[in-house]
C-alpha cells in the first residue's frame, strides 16, 4: 500500500508500516479494522473541544500565534467567476499580506482550481508559497476515476505543489471502503511527477456529510492508510464544515496513527474559520492534542478565504494599540 513520507524513524517505522498491509488486503479485512476502531464518546469529545476553546492566550504568545496562523493559511479562491487577474492578486497578497509591515509572514499556499494552477505557479515562482489545487471533480467528487486522475495529473503538470482531493462519500457511506482506499491510492500515484518527486496529497472527507463521529474516525484512518499526507475536514461548500470537535477527532487520529506506524500526517480544517479567535482555538487544539511537532505549516493548515484579513487587523492592533477598519485590508 502507498504511504505518506515517513519521518526519520529508521527500520522500525518501515516494519510497522509493513505490518499494516494485511489491514487493506481485502474489503472484509479493511471493514473489520475500521469498525474495530474504538467508538467515539460524543459527549466527551465535544466537552473537551469546548474546554480547550476556553484557554486564554496572553499578549506575547498571542502575537506569536497570530503570525503562526498566518503562515498556516491556504489562501483560497474557488469560485466559478475566478479570473487570472483575481488569482494573481490573491498570490500577491499571499506573498506580502501586509504591504506596510514587511515582517508579516507569508501564507502557506494559494489554493485554486486546476485550470488556474499555472497562473498561480507563475505568480508565486521563487516566493516559497506553495500552489495548492483542488482536484478529483471538487467539491462533489461525482466523476469517473479516469476523469479524477486526469484532473489531478493536469494540476500537477501545471505546477501544483499540493493536491486537495475529495473522497467518494457515497461509496464510503455505502460501506465500500476498499473502493475509497483504492481511489485515494490511485490519486496519490497521479501526484507523482516524471522526475520522481510528487505533490503532497490532502484528502478531504466532507465531515458534514459523514453523519457521525465514528465515520469521521474511520475516514481518517482510511485516508491515512491509503497514503494521505494531510487529512482535511471539508470543502467549505456545505453547511457544516470544520468544527473544533471534528478537528480534535482528526488530530487524535493522526496522533494514534503515528504511534502505530511511525508516519506523521498533517491536518487541515477548512470552511467556517473566519476570525482570529477561531484560529487560536484551533491552534490550542493542536498544541494540547498532538504537540509542538504539528505546530508548523508542514503539518497543519487552515483552509480559508476571509481569515487572513481578521488576523492582519488583530496583528496591527497588537503592534499599534488601535483597531483598523475593514478598509485596512483588501477585499478578495
Amino acid at each position: 500500500m502507498t504511504m505518506p513520507t515517513v519521518p526519520s524513524n529508521g527500520n522500525e517505522a518501515a516494519e510497522r508500516l509493513a505490518s499494516m498491509a494485511d489491514v487493506t488486503a481485502s474489503d472484509g479485512a479493511l471493514r473489520r479494522f475500521l469498525h474495530g476502531l474504538p467508538g467515539v464518546d460524543t459527549v466527551g469529545l465535544e466537552a473537551r473541544a469546548a474546554m480547550l476553546g476556553t484557554r486564554s492566550i496572553k499578549t506575547t504568545a498571542k502575537a506569536y500565534a497570530i503570525d503562526l496562523a498566518i503562515s498556516m493559511i491556504d489562501l483560497t479562491t474557488l469560485e466559478g467567476a475566478d479570473t487570472p487577474g483575481k488569482v494573481r492578486a490573491l498570490c500577491a497578497k499571499g506573498v506580502n499580506p501586509d504591504p506596510i509591515d514587511r515582517t508579516t509572514p507569508k501564507v502557506a499556499a494559494i489554493c485554486v482550481y486546476p485550470d488556474m494552477a499555472a497562473t498561480a505557479a507563475e505568480a508565486l515562482k521563487g516566493s516559497g508559497v506553495k500552489v495548492a489545487s483542488v482536484a478529483t471533480a471538487f467539491p462533489a467528487g461525482r466523476a469517473a476515476l479516469p476523469v479524477k486522475l486526469a484532473d489531478t495529473r493536469d494540476a500537477v503538470a501545471a505546477g501544483a505543489d499540493e493536491i486537495d482531493m475529495v473522497i467518494d462519500r457515497g461509496a464510503f457511506l455505502s460501506g465500500h471502503y476498499l473502493s475509497v482506499f483504492e481511489e485515494i491510492k490511485a490519486v496519490k500515484d497521479a501526484c507523482r511527477r516524471e522526475d520522481g518527486s510528487a505533490a503532497r496529497l490532502k484528502v478531504i472527507f466532507e465531515t458534514g456529510e459523514l453523519s457521525t463521529y465514528d465515520n469521521i474516525r474511520r475516514a481518517s484512518w482510511l485516508g491515512m492508510l491509503a497514503g494521505a499526507d494531510f487529512i482535511k475536514t471539508s470543502t467549505g461548500k456545505v453547511a457544516v464544515n470544520a468544527t473544533p470537535a471534528n478537528t480534535l477527532l482528526m488530530l487524535e487520529a493522526v496522533r494514534d496513527f503515528r504511534a502505530t506506524t511511525g508516519v506523521q500526517v498533517g491536518v487541515k480544517p477548512a470552511g467556517g474559520i473566519r476570525t482570529t479567535k477561531d484560529a487560536l482555538k484551533f491552534l490550542v487544539l493542536v498544541n494540547e492534542t498532538v504537540g509542538e511537532e504539528w505546530l508548523t505549516n508542514t503539518w497543519f493548515r487552515f483552509g480559508a478565504s476571509s481569515l487572513l484579513n481578521d488576523l492582519l487587523m488583530q496583528r496591527q492592533k497588537l503592534s499599534t494599540g488601535r483597531y483598523s477598519g475593514p478598509d485596512y485590508v483588501t477585499v478578495d
